[in-house]
């Protein structure tokens, strides 16, 4: 194990299972509010990510743990139940319910930010000569990722962008994505039920996924420059 892999299952790896747990809890949640008790039963409407590895556990367990050791970063996926007839009857709440995840993991988005330009302005951190997903700042002592502050600094940075890849990925108008179920907001109820409808067949899910992860990344770069902007405004990185 070298030592991106290792930095990947100390800082990626948590930071997934905790952001994962949010964006279902808060599906959870949402449902519970909106009178679908399934997740609930289920245990979901929890912040403990063991309901969630429970009903996941190569999403939630396996997979990021995997990837952490092998390619530097974690990925994998979780769901949280519905009650499929709740959604017929109540759309608008079943979209509330879909939009609650990614608004999850944009809020833990924000909470990361705020802590980085709250230590840039007390002068923990500084901006690195090179930014990178997991080095958005560096220790202002040392100029570098090293001591506690360098290690703070990367945390909320793997943090930080792990939230908003995670948060703007599952907005894809796509099914089986959020996106598709949160378009019920906006589109009149009839198409919003038959793209909910869609979304439950397996093989249109599938091209939707197969589309969405081969159109993502193109957006993931201008994501990470408006962040970096937002963080570093003034400051200049090729």
């Amino acid at each position: 194990m070298n030592s991106e892999n290792l930095l990947a299952l100390v800082l990626w790896f948590p930071a997934f299972l905790f952001s994962t747990t949010v964006h279902e809890a808060a599906h959870a949640w949402v449902a519970l509010r909106g009178g679908d008790r399934t997740a609930y039963l289920g245990g979901q409407v929890s912040l403990s990510p063991l309901p969630h590895i429970k009903r996941e556990p190569i999403g939630m367990l396996l997979v990021p743990l995997v990837t952490s050791l092998t390619q530097g970063w974690a990925m994998g996926w979780a769901s949280a139940p519905y009650d499929p007839g709740w959604a017929e009857r109540y759309p608008r709440r079943a979209a509330w319910m879909a939009a609650a995840g990614p608004a999850g993991n944009f809020c833990l988005a924000l909470g990361a930010f705020l802590l980085l330009k709250g230590g840039l302005a007390l002068g923990w951190f500084m901006a690195p000569q090179r930014v990178h997903f997991d080095q958005l700042v560096v220790s202002a002592a040392t100029g570098t990722p090293a001591g506690w502050a360098g290690f703070a600094g990367m945390a909320l940075s793997v943090l930080l962008m792990l939230n908003v890849i995670l948060g703007a990925f599952n907005l894809v108008p796509l099914p089986p994505l959020d996106g598709a179920a949160v378009a019920g907001l906006v589109l009149p109820e009839n198409a919003a039920r038959s793209l909910r409808n869609l979304a439950r067949t397996p093989g249109f899910s599938l091209v939707g996924l197969i589309v969405a992860w081969n159109v993502f990344p193109f957006l993931v770069r201008p994501l990470f420059s408006l962040v970096v902007d937002l963080l570093h405004p003034g400051q200049y990185y090729h």
